[in-house]
């Protein structure tokens, strides 16, 4: 089936069908909240943020809670 059959057929536009997140890969940020999240298994994302930024890791608050 055609991208624009299919296109027609949801009902969708084009653009949104092809759109590409642009967002940064956080492999390493993930890796490092999991491996300080294992040393200290009763901290929240609040003092893992404060763990993080004492390390030199400047991320914003909310990236922490969403990852």
């Amino acid at each position: 089936m055609s991208e624009r059959r299919a296109r027609r057929v949801i009902n969708a536009d084009r653009k949104s069908v092809r759109y590409r997140s642009t967002r940064d890969d956080d492999a390493a940020l993930r890796e490092k909240l999991r491996e300080l999240a294992n040393q200290r298994r009763r901290f929240g994302y609040r003092r893992l943020h404060i763990l993080l930024r004492r390390e030199g890791i400047m991320v914003n608050r909310k990236k922490t809670q969403r990852l």
